[in-house]
């Protein structure tokens, strides 16, 4: 039986706005089996962004259950949550989120400052390693503005995996990129998904949840579908691409 890293059962979420109550979410119910790819879509108001921060951990539900690797998240507090995003979660923003006049190695390097369990040269060499597998090792020296969108958006993918997490969670990861370099970096998702990881990516962009397994979309605070997919190759795309541009144009 293939082990859930995701099960949500009934979860709501409720904001007071002024006097109102905005209901977010409304009682959905959805599990990720371990090594699944899978894309969730939404206009701006259907749920999407508060499902994003309650599954990093970064909000809790109204009522309902989440639970992560077999962890309920339910009344923990700020200090087992944070340790539970740290341990668990690799995030991926739209923004990479690097630090300034830092290179590349050091911030991949960063989130196991807050793991004791690696001394200074097992820190320096998971992330050398983390960088090898973005196809960075060439980089890992370079400072975040001497990189260009699609390389910085690779180190932020390699500071996510660093700590082996058991879950990706990617937010519009590839919002300020090109066409052709959201192509290479959905390549490179897929290869993490075929080594296994388990990947939820937020998107906006239908054409690229299609190069996921799985999209389940919300309006208005609940699944309105939740469908298999038979996910296009990012590498056939990036084949295709002067065609691509062709029609684009």
């Amino acid at each position: 039986m293939e082990k859930e890293i995701i099960k949500i059962a009934k979860l709501s979420r409720t904001f007071l706005v002024g006097n109102e109550e905005v209901h977010a979410l409304k009682e959905i119910s959805l599990n990720v089996k371990q090594g699944e790819f899978v894309s969730i879509m939404g206009a701006s108001g259907s749920g999407k962004s508060t499902l994003l921060n309650i599954l990093g951990c970064l909000d809790t539900a109204t009522s309902g259950e989440y639970e992560i690797d077999g962890i309920s998240v339910k009344k923990r507090t700020k200090n087992e949550l944070s340790e539970i995003r740290n341990r668990k979660i690799g995030f991926i923003f739209q923004s990479y989120n690097l630090l300034p006049r830092t290179n590349a190695l050091e911030n991949v390097e960063l989130p196991l400052l807050y793991n004791n369990s690696f001394s200074a040269k097992e820190r320096l060499e998971r992330a050398k390693e983390a960088l090898i597998a973005v196809k960075l090792e060439d980089r890992m020296f370079h400072l975040s503005n001497q990189l260009s969108g699609g390389q910085q958006q690779r180190v932020a993918i390699a500071r996510a995996l660093v700590n082996d997490p058991v879950m990706l969670l990617a937010d519009e990861a590839t919002g300020n990129l090109d066409t052709r370099t959201s192509y290479e970096i959905m390549i490179l998702f897929q290869e993490l998904h075929q080594k296994g990881k388990t990947i939820v990516f937020v998107t906006h962009e239908k054409e690229i949840s299609e190069f996921t397994g799985r999209t389940v979309v919300l309006r208005d605070g609940i699944i309105l579908r939740d469908e298999k997919l038979i996910s296009k190759s990012a590498i056939d795309a990036l084949a295709d691409y002067p065609n691509l541009m062709k029609v684009v144009s």
